[in-house]
């Protein structure tokens, strides 16, 4: 297992070079202008004076803030959302489409009304982000939580067991794994929804220097922005998994 894993990384790493390299060689000899598609060496370079000069830190310490913002009230909401829902028919009827509506409106076509209720800065983009990765969350929730086993759900029925107790004691567990799934792609969506929602209505963060480097013409410096969004979101990809194995762990455990 850990020599195949192992194996996996080495394949993975072999990969990302193959493809840097190749890129590298491209983009010299091909003739094309640094300002349309620049070397990996010129964004390595870009990326290094960034984070040394200190340039790089304010945007992504505000892009991270807005990020763990609406991701925990995002979330919060949609998990609170989906387990009601999931409860409640008439609940669900009456809410499902409004949330539907809300969700197939792109949310760049909403960001100049945020922008008006909200103003300028970082409220704005913490309501966008919220507002994507709630979905996610809130459906997968209510998902999981209809598909729990009949028969378990029969027998503690049988057994006298609350609505809270059947809740807490069968529904949760057994849809948990569902329910982290959409954890998981909330994550990915709140970076996504954190750096559009900066497009627009911020001057600092990580989606802000992407137009500013757009507009100076810096194609190296806005790749540079976008390897350290993707590695962002690596990050809090694999923090989520984590927290997915160490709260799945008492239920794979075998007795």
């Amino acid at each position: 297992m850990k020599l195949t894993s192992a194996r996996t990384r080495v394949y993975s790493w072999a990969l990302l070079l193959a493809l840097l390299a190749g890129w590298e060689l491209a983009s010299r000899g091909s003739g094309v202008s640094a300002l349309v598609l620049p070397a990996p060496s010129a964004v390595v370079k870009s990326l290094w004076m960034g984070l040394s000069t200190g340039y790089l830190w304010p945007h992504i310490r505000t892009t991270g803030l807005e990020l763990v913002l609406g991701l925990f009230s995002g979330c919060l909401i949609g998990f609170i959302s989906g387990v009601a829902m999931a409860e409640s028919t008439l609940l669900r009827r009456v809410l499902k489409p409004y949330i539907v509506i809300s969700q197939v409106i792109p949310k760049l076509a909403l960001a100049p009304l945020f922008i008006v209720w909200f103003g300028f800065g970082m409220t704005s983009t913490v309501v966008i982000t919220a507002l994507i990765c709630f979905f996610p969350l809130m459906e997968n929730t209510v998902t999981s939580l209809q598909q729990v086993d009949p028969q378990r759900l029969e027998l503690f029925r049988m057994l006298g067991a609350t609505r809270r107790q059947t809740l807490l004691r069968l529904k949760l567990p057994s849809g948990l794994p569902g329910i982290l799934a959409g954890l998981r792609v909330a994550v990915v969506l709140a970076l996504v929804g954190a750096v559009v929602g900066e497009f627009i209505g911020a001057s600092q963060g990580l989606g802000a220097l992407i137009i500013a480097s757009q507009g100076m013409m810096d194609t190296p410096l806005m790749f540079a922005v976008l390897v350290v969004i993707a590695a962002l979101g690596l990050l809090l990809y694999q923090v989520t998994l984590a927290l997915e194995r160490r709260l799945l762990l008492p239920y794979t455990r075998i007795s």
